[in-house]
């Protein structure tokens, strides 16, 4: 399983769980994992892309590279859509919204009002332009008609630290990389992006229920190689579906922030073409383009 990320993040850690589950639960032979790291996943998805479609080797796709960089980017090296046969989507990872425990705000509802009543916009962090914070954050900024400054740093720690120290008022980020601070009082989490409350902060409202529309579910999806014959897309959809259903590998997921999914090829093919559309909308209101 090819995954387009660095180790230690959570695509990584979500492919390594469910890779190891795979090798236990009788996909007679080991499931390897390969990071390849490289241009917001250009890299290794291409190198999925180009593999020989006969089950082998599998990518594990992410939201952003298989459904934003298509608007992001000038040109890729892969088509999301004509590339690959969907398989079976893995997990769905809602975002965070974070903010300094000194922001007067407590909900989402509060911050917009707080936002609406300033001369000068807050600051909030990103991973980086382009990144999947800085879209959660222009998605916020367009559904909830609020003025914001972005503050791109190079990579999510640096963000998160950003916000721990006051630079920034708030980001938005992955649920496993702040959930220590948040617990130690650290950060105050308001709000979380995805379409249903999260087991791992259960208490943390959704942000769609204090700004109608606003939802980011970002997500991981196994994908075959275009031309893999549907027998064997039917045979690894299968294999992964028990995995995902497993309550070990659920709980394992859910400790990384992450809620197991599964479903039909259809399901992702679905998935990935209406996050396409969606996140090309964003990118082109805020005018974000990478050469």
């Amino acid at each position: 399983m090819i995954v387009p990320a660095a180790t230690g993040g959570t695509a990584d850690a979500v492919s390594r769980i469910v890779a190891e589950a795979l090798t236990k639960g009788g996909m007679g032979q080991g499931v390897v994992v390969d990071n390849r790291t490289g241009a917001a996943g250009i890299v290794g998805t291409q190198l999925a892309a180009n593999a020989a479609p006969d089950g082998h080797t599998l990518l594990v796709g992410t939201a952003g590279a298989m459904a934003v960089n298509v608007s992001l980017y000038k040109s890729l090296p892969y088509d999301p859509i004509k590339s690959f046969e969907p398989v079976v989507t893995l997990a769905y990872s809602p975002l965070v919204l974070v903010t300094h425990p000194s922001v007067p705000a407590r909900t989402l509802g509060e911050l917009v009002a707080l936002l609406k009543s300033r001369a000068t916009p807050l600051a909030y962090a990103s991973a980086g332009s382009g990144s999947t914070p800085h879209l959660a954050g222009e998605l916020f900024r367009m559904t909830a008609g609020v003025d914001v400054m972005h503050v791109p740093y190079k990579g999510s720690t640096p963000g998160v630290t950003a916000v721990m120290a006051n630079e920034v008022a708030f980001m938005f980020t992955g649920l496993s990389s702040v959930l220590g601070q948040v617990k130690a009082g650290k950060l105050r989490a308001i709000a979380l992006t995805g379409a249903k409350r999260s087991s791992v902060l259960p208490d943390v409202p959704l942000a769609s229920e204090s700004v109608p529309g606003f939802v980011a579910d970002f997500w991981y999806g196994i994908y075959a190689p275009a031309g893999t014959p549907a027998r064997i897309v039917a045979e690894l959809n299968a294999a992964f579906n028990k995995v995902l259903s497993d309550p070990d590998a659920k709980e394992r997921l859910l400790g990384q922030g992450v809620e197991a999914a599964g479903g039909a090829p259809g399901q992702l093919a679905s998935l990935t073409r209406g996050d396409i559309e969606r996140w090309a909308q964003v990118v082109k209101a805020a005018n974000m383009k990478v050469d």
